[in-house]
């Protein structure tokens, strides 16, 4: 699980096995984020959070923040016959491009590609390192 900036600048990334699901890691790695403000206390929920129908999950629209997460396809069965359907806003939803090209940008480093390691903490110092390989390429230009 990875939260960016709308730069595509890394914030937080939460690492687990194969057997967890992502949207269980959203909300951990939600928590992992604190941005900078002039004045008081960090900035701890995002102005938005735009995420594909993965992480559409009742948990994460509780949250008290503003999402734009495409509901997930559901046989008519299984709908909610009340209540106003959750509807994403293209506009916002477009934004999702900045995500997948951090994810290119990791793709460049070929080990985190395949994950080769069998342990998660020396997985994680790659993943670490390249964080800091693609801030410091970002300042530098």
């Amino acid at each position: 699980m990875l939260v960016v900036d709308g730069q595509g600048l890394p914030l937080a990334a939460q690492l687990a096995s194969a057997q967890v699901a992502e949207s269980r890691l959203a909300l951990p790695t939600l928590d992992q984020v604190r941005v900078a403000q002039p004045r008081g206390r960090p900035k701890q929920r995002p102005g938005w959070l735009v995420a594909d129908r993965g992480y559409d999950s009742r948990p994460l629209r509780q949250r008290g923040m503003r999402v734009c997460i495409p509901a997930k396809r559901r046989p008519a069965e299984w709908r909610p016959r009340r209540g106003r359907p959750i509807v994403a806003d293209p506009g916002r939803y477009r934004q999702r491009w900045i995500i997948e090209r951090t994810f290119a940008w990791l793709g460049n480093y070929r080990r985190l590609l395949g994950r080769w390691e069998r342990l998660l903490v020396v997985y994680h110092g790659f993943f670490t390192v390249a964080f800091l390989l693609l801030c410091l390429n970002r300042l530098l230009k």
